[in-house]
């Protein structure tokens, strides 16, 4: 039996996906110790959900929605209260093994927080449940032959020497191919051929793959302070607090993640003092850092998806004992994908000139890079507010990217979604001075990826870089947005491998009747390694028999083809 050399490279695979919405609808009753809801102002959710429990081919997701609701108090005034609506979700996930990697993103399709009387509200919910499964394995594939010992006449493989597409054996090198001492042939040629080394071929492809190098979870604090502007009241109570990443992205150095962006805050608070009125402040904090990460190196390939999952807001006192100051307390998810591309040398076929070589063969699969692209898409539209009051001011405008539809087109990856843009405003009604509205603003985008197709694997990242929301006059307020769209897309690639390979001794008598010359014509798909193969030649005794610079010939050419061991 040959010796193969083999080699692994360690990949991930996409092994399923399985969408779930859960519908969350449950009535919650205002506490004795606060004041009765004239109108529900502004609403938001987050969604908290336990490790994932993994049984057979099913996942047990148990989460809470954290909801928060502003309203306008009947006697004037704001207030917030929040609450939990717990849930617990069966998921099926045909093919599911416990080595797998299983990861659950939620998205918030819709929340509704509205008042059934002064002292009750519904809360309504639809969360969609993302479930991917991942698998990490190792594609074995041979790239080479041991090279053994050989000793006179054994009808084993041999000692191989030589590079390139040919591989000579037993110590010899060189295109000519011979078998035995310089210039012998016949019988004598003959015997020495089938009494001394294999004499084997080998044909090498080399494909660029992308092995997966690392794959994990990690998280990134992020503390700031944020002190009010003079020309502010000290807060006397925290009623609603906001907090999203802009322009965050994370790459890879040698032993670390570096991360950047900005961390926007957003507070709505009570003043202190008897006359003092709600006030609101907003707050970009530019970040920068590093969280260590061993086997990470600068080259790799990332596909790193970055979300908050906690958000602490306190007003704490300053020098002077007021309370003008605010400690910032976030937490970045990371989860983390890298990739290392690499050149892996297959050995895809073999065969010998004087032995009979019998093969089995398998097949494995590979990702190879598609494309790295960093893409923005612009929205802008106009929305009217509607309503009698007039518009004093916006105070703030937030927005969430929600994607619809994501597909392969022909070489572009097509994205539809819609960004939901929500605006807080000040109007003249002193009845209603604070009001809310929110928006859908669709978006189509087509990302370069030449070569992509539906079997490929990608991994969208998006945010919103930059919002704006101005007054255009009329009650109509003109939103701007930039979004950003990281994309890195890999094609699975399958090749023929060699799993095992064996010689035997070649039947001399049929070996000897067949033809030591012949003439060929070229058929269609023929190559010179295949003609080479059948008629048990090289491709340089081909090349040199014809004069031929290339390996390239085409269907209808002539060539002469020299049996090996008749040379």
């Amino acid at each position: 039996m040959l010796e193969l050399v083999k080699q692994n490279i360690h990949m991930n695979r996409w092994k399923n996906q399985v969408n779930t919405q859960v519908t969350l609808d449950d009535d919650f009753i205002v506490p004795d110790t606060m004041s009765d809801i004239a109108q529900v102002i502004l609403d938001a959710g987050e969604i908290q959900l336990d490790p994932v429990k993994v049984q057979n081919e099913k996942i047990q997701v148990r989460g809470k929605l954290e909801f928060h609701v502003l309203y306008r108090k009947e006697e004037g005034g704001l207030q917030t209260l929040g609450g939990l609506l717990p849930f617990e979700e069966t998921v099926n996930v045909p093919g599911l093994e416990e080595k797998d990697y299983v990861s659950v993103t939620w998205q918030l399709e819709d929340l509704d927080a509205s008042m059934i009387n002064s002292r009750k509200l519904s809360i309504r919910g639809i969360v969609t449940l993302e479930v991917k499964v991942e698998t990490l394995f190792d594609a074995e594939a041979a790239v080479d032959l041991k090279e053994p010992e050989w000793e006179a006449g054994s009808a084993g493989a041999g000692g191989m020497t030589g590079a390139g597409r040919m591989t000579g054996v037993g110590g010899m090198t060189g295109a000519g191919g011979m078998t035995g001492p310089a210039g012998m042939t016949g019988t004598a040629g003959t015997d020495a051929g089938f009494f001394g080394p294999p004499h084997i071929e080998t044909e090498r492809e080399t494909l660029e793959v992308a092995a997966i190098a690392l794959r994990r979870k990690d998280t990134y604090r992020l503390k700031e302070s944020i002190t009010l502007s003079g020309s502010k009241p000290a807060i006397d109570r925290i009623l609603w607090t906001e907090m999203r990443l802009c322009g965050a992205s994370a790459r890879p150095l040698d032993g670390r993640i570096h991360l950047e962006g900005s961390l926007l805050v957003f507070v709505i608070y009570e003043g202190e003092g008897e006359n003092s009125t709600v006030q609101w402040m907003e707050e970009s904090l530019p970040f920068s850092g590093e969280v260590e990460m061993p086997g990470a190196a600068q080259e790799m390939l990332p596909a790193i998806g970055l979300r908050l999952i906690h958000r602490g807001i306190e007003e704490k006192p300053d020098y002077d004992g007021e309370m003008r100051e605010l400690d910032v307390d976030a937490v970045v998810e990371l989860d983390i994908r890298l990739y290392e591309e690499r050149p892996l040398e297959l050995l895809s076929d073999l065969y010998a000139t004087n032995r009979e070589l019998t093969m089995e063969t398998g097949e494995a699969c590979f990702d190879q890079l598609l494309t790295r692209n960093s893409g923005k898409c612009k929205v802008a539209e106009k929305v009217e507010l509607g309503g009698d009051m007039r518009i004093l001011q916006i105070c703030h405008s937030s927005g969430t990217v929600k994607l619809d539809e994501v597909t392969a087109g022909k070489d572009v990856l097509v994205i539809d979604g819609a960004l939901e843009v929500q605006i807080l405003y000040l109007t003249d009604d002193d009845s209603l001075p604070i009001q809310a509205t929110s928006s859908l603003l669709p978006f189509h985008y087509e990302a370069e990826a030449p070569g992509i197709r539906e079997d490929s694997i990608w991994y969208l990242e998006n945010g919103v870089e930059q919002l704006t929301a101005v007054m255009a006059g009329g009650g109509t307020v003109e939103i701007k947005g930039v979004l950003t769209l990281e994309l890195l897309a890999l094609q699975p690639v399958c090749r023929q491998v060699i799993l095992r390979a064996d010689t035997a001794p070649m039947d001399r008598k049929q070996f000897q009747e067949m033809p030591g010359l012949v003439g060929y014509v070229v058929q269609e798909g023929d190559r010179l390694w295949t003609i080479a193969k059948r008629f048990r030649t090289t491709v340089d005794n081909v090349m040199a028999s014809n004069g031929l610079a290339s390996e390239e010939v085409k269907p209808g050419d002539t060539l002469l083809l020299i049996k090996e061991m008749s040379r």
